[in-house]
């Protein structure tokens, strides 16, 4: 009877959750909005533009099975090769140079110097500015004939200007010359690395006799490996998806000297109303971008030194 009783007193007590099975919960709760967000606004549309790859739609009247007719199309495309031409030439060329300049701020700004403060926010505010209104704003400091920067050529240099953006040779360099106006956002990143470098590292090579120079290079430089590696990943997103500069300056030309991939696909699905083939090349795109990635992780091992 009182095993009876005792039973039924347990069997009434509400089960505890274990605690470490509690915390996991409660970390799911408070991530969902964010999980929430991922799957419904990433996630869901790219496997919805996988879906429309194989399709010819126009999300209207058209919903025709195609096949893989689309992924073939992009082999035979002249312009997709040129868009990919011409964003694989603005990555290679941007991605170095924009990693370069943000160092070499960040290692400037990382000395005593009066105003601190102050020029680390002057350099960063740049990054934060919308594409579009620096868009705006560069061209017309590109304009040919009343433009800022062939005023500043002709008067104090006394040269003549190239065309700029209205030139097929200057059209891609001059878009990644604006680029380069971001850069205090990878450099704000470098401050960081750099205020995690030890500064027992640097008495020790002042000890040794190392001066400024010798110590950038033996200490500052591998031990911050491993945030240039992150800064160079990003800036590898980042510059093969570069969209507004080109919309807004030069509509990918002249001559589509400034026709990036994402344009091209943006004029494919918004302009011409093809939706399958512009997520294919949106597909195509992405592969383009998780394979320089890839390279860019899988060749850390030979050059990313982590503290041990």
């Amino acid at each position: 009877m009182l095993e009876a009783v005792a039973s039924s007193r347990a069997a009434a007590q509400p089960r505890t959750l274990h605690p470490a099975r509690r915390e996991a919960l409660a970390g799911l709760a408070f991530i969902s909005p964010w999980l929430l967000g991922f799957v419904i606004f990433t996630a869901g549309p790219m496997l919805a533009s996988l879906y429309f790859s194989f399709f010819r739609t126009d999300f209207l009247s058209t919903w025709e099975f195609v096949g893989i007719q689309w992924w073939q199309a992009l082999l035979r495309d002249a312009l997709v090769s040129k868009a990919l031409l011409n964003t694989a030439y603005y990555a290679f060329v941007m991605v170095p140079l924009s990693t370069t300049l943000a160092l070499l701020i960040a290692v400037l700004l990382n000395q005593n110097i009066r105003g601190q403060g102050v020029w680390r926010t002057i350099y960063y505010l740049p990054s934060v500015v919308a594409g579009a209104a620096v868009a705006i704003l560069f061209k017309w400091l590109y304009q040919p004939d009343i433009g800022l920067l062939n005023a500043i050529l002709d008067r104090v240099f006394g040269i003549t200007g190239p065309r700029w953006i209205f030139s097929q040779e200057w059209a891609m360099p001059s878009v990644i010359l604006m680029a380069l106006w971001g850069a205090g956002g990878a450099m704000l990143i470098f401050l960081a690395g750099l205020r995690g470098i030890p500064t027992a590292l640097y008495e020790a090579a002042k000890i040794d006799g190392a001066g400024p120079l010798r110590s950038f290079f033996a200490i500052t430089l591998p031990m911050l490996t491993p945030t240039i590696l992150f800064n160079v990943v990003l800036n590898i997103i980042a510059s093969w998806q570069v969209f507004t500069q080109v919309l807004i300056m030069t509509q990918g030309g002249p001559n589509n000297a400034t026709l990036t991939m994402v344009l091209h696909l943006y004029n494919t699905g918004f302009s011409q109303f093809r939706f399958g083939y512009a997520s294919a090349q949106a597909w195509a795109l992405f592969l383009a971008i998780l394979i320089f990635v890839m390279l860019a992780i899988r060749s850390a091992s030979s050059w990313v030194q982590y503290e041990r």
